[in-house]
């Protein structure tokens, strides 16, 4: 017999509790209460004794596979079935194989709809919809799905985060009962590597939409943040009016939107555009939507021209209920790509042929709502004092709700104008080595070549907190424009080219996503190189006393930081690294800028 635990308990309690019984963690902890719910995608599942039942539906929805079992299950499909075939892709950081499912009837080559689950892979409900979709597609008379397009399927995206499962990952999904990790075994958020690949996983799967260029591409997640009636909900980049790349955007919200909202609706689920809070402990402040980098998903496919749809199922809802709105909205996905190939296509072709002349870089929330949901299904809640936080918290009633709720907009605060190219030294070859991965053109020249170039130098420059495997950088940036002589080897990258929109936000020194912003040139804030003190004294009373600029910015740095003002290396170190053109990488951004 399993020791009982209390309802409050001690951290200690409930780590104990949690060694001692394998029940899910909401089963220690308080969730709110789930909605009822009874929709027509219910008999979707397989029957008990089912030779074909998925081992979640097995599970009853209470536990999901892990790695090796799926990947049992799969190759049996395909044994099965000539339509499936399973293929692996690439290697995680652990070496374990990336797997990927090609359902297809053949006859030529047809567009495909990529879809993926489990890059945060304790949001997993990707993962199971998509075995139990294979399945009746294969045998159960959904084969109809592939007359059009072919169906790739990536199980499992980040593998090695999926095996680390515990009751106590992503707490705040109700089920399956052990969920995986949200990072790969680097603790990289693979979500948040497309543009600067540093995972093995990443550039893998940067390969595998390469070699297939889907026409839609779909990665299923789920949600944080406030309760709400609306179960299944998903959203693109640039929602509204933000999108990089007009002509996709506009096929997303005109036809695929509708055509998902339609099945989810018909098959008893809540769909809605997906509700990014603004605040979770005050829904009524509003729901977000912005630009995105191309470090996401959703922003990646949007900077390359490719449809690409966020899912992202809300967290407090069943386990099972998640997997069949899934399996509703994959399946309508796969009719609607199907129907719209050709104007895919063309809405793809239209967008890689666009040479936008700017990148906006920085943004901020508009002073005014863009818009309103009039009838907002929200779920009532009270704020309840909480021994743990000392604070009022959220207690969610499971009461239906209704109420206006704002669209919070962005408003540009910042936009670089491309140049005609950038040049890259032949020695940064980790950034010549993230182009290829891209697939981004560029060319290398063979003599040495001289030219009028606009190059950059950091102001104020800091590390940030470390993240995702780097230590990020924050700077200002002043351009200046020079002569230089670029060596045998450098690297020209035209900004005209179907991929010119990603080379910016990857080399555009202000662009948040750039490899510059991640941490990519850390021998830009390394110190110069030093001598003795009187010399450096030396030198500093000439350039005071003969460059009033270099005075003047002297002066105002005394002044506005006494701890520089009373440390006499410091100021010597600072008079220095201004005394010339000598310093080579000091705050010196080694990317430079071809004018038009």
């Amino acid at each position: 017999m399993m020791p009982s635990c209390p309802r409050l308990a001690t951290f200690a309690a409930l780590l104990l509790c949690a060694s001692a019984a394998p029940a899910a963690a909401q089963d220690v902890l308080d969730l709110p209460p789930a909605l009822p719910w009874s929709g027509k995608s219910a008999a979707l599942v397989a029957r008990p004794g089912d030779p074909w039942i998925t081992p979640a539906e097995a599970a009853g929805f209470r536990t999901t596979p892990r790695y090796a079992e799926v990947r049992a299950w799969l190759e049996r499909l395909d044994a099965a079935s000539d339509l499936i075939t399973l293929h692996g892709f690439g290697r995680t950081g652990q070496g374990r194989e990336m797997l990927y499912v090609h359902a297809s009837k053949g006859g030529g080559p047809k567009r495909v709809v990529l879809v993926q689950g489990g890059i945060h892979s304790g949001e997993i409900d990707g993962k199971d919809a998509g075995l139990m979709l294979l399945r009746d597609i294969a045998l159960r008379g959904k084969a109809d799905l592939l007359d059009k397009v072919d169906l790739v399927f990536v199980p499992i995206y980040n593998i090695d985060g999926h095996e680390q499962l515990s009751r106590w990952n992503f707490v705040h999904i109700r089920g399956p009962a052990e969920k995986g990790a949200e990072a790969n075994a680097r603790d990289i958020d693979l979500n948040r590597d497309y543009a600067k690949v540093d995972a093995p996983e990443t550039r893998a799967m940067i390969g595998l939409i390469r070699q297939l260029d889907p026409i839609l591409y779909v990665d299923c997640h789920v949600s944080e943040g406030f309760d709400m009636q609306y179960d299944i909900t998903f959203t693109y980049a640039g929602w509204g009016k933000y999108a990089r790349h007009r002509a996709t955007a506009d096929w997303l919200e005109q036809r695929f939107g509708p055509a998902a909202m339609q099945a989810l609706t018909a098959a008893g689920h809540t769909p809605i555009i997906y509700p990014s809070p603004i605040d979770t402990r005050v829904p009524s402040k509003g729901i977000r939507y912005s630009p995105e980098g191309p470090r996401y998903s959703t922003g990646y496919g949007d900077f390359i021209g490719m449809p690409t749809v966020l899912v992202e199922n809300h967290m407090l809802k069943p386990y099972r209920q998640r997997v069949l709105g899934t399996y509703v909205l994959l399946e309508a996905a796969l009719r609607i790509a199907g129907s719209d190939a050709a104007r895919i296509a063309e809405a793809k072709a239209q967008d890689r042929a666009s040479r936008p002349a700017e990148l906006l870089t920085r943004w901020t929330p508009a002073e005014q709502p863009i818009g309103w949901i009039e009838q907002f299904k929200g779920v009532a809640f009270e704020m309840v004092p909480s021994p743990a936080s000392g604070r009022p918290e959220q207690r969610w009633t499971g009461k239906p709700i209704t109420f206006r709720m704002p669209i919070i907009g962005q408003r540009p605060t910042e936009r670089v104008r491309l140049p005609k190219a950038w040049w890259i030294p032949p020695e940064q070859a980790e950034v010549i080595d993230r182009l290829r991965v891209h697939g981004i053109a560029f060319e290398t020249i063979e003599a040495p070549r001289t030219l009028r170039l606009d190059r950059v130098r950091l102001v104020d420059a800091k590390l940030a907190q470390p993240k995702e495997g780097r230590v990020p950088i924050t700077a200002g940036f002043v351009h200046g424009v020079a002569e230089q002589v670029l060596p045998a080897g450098s690297v020209r990258v035209p900004a005209d080219q179907p991929l010119g929109l990603l080379a910016a936000a990857l080399l555009e020194p202000e662009s948040q996503d750039s490899f510059l912003a991640w941490g990519f040139f850390p021998e830009m804030l390394a110190p110069v190189p030093s001598t003795d003190a009187f010399i450096l004294s030396a030198l500093g009373e000439r350039l005071l006393a003969t460059d009033p600029a270099i005075k003047a910015a002297f002066e105002a740095k005394l002044q506005a930081e006494p701890g520089f003002a009373g440390d006499p290396d410091a100021r010597l170190a600072w008079l220095f690294a201004h005394a010339g053109t000598g310093h080579a990488f000091l705050l010196q951004y080694p990317v430079a800028r071809e004018l038009n």
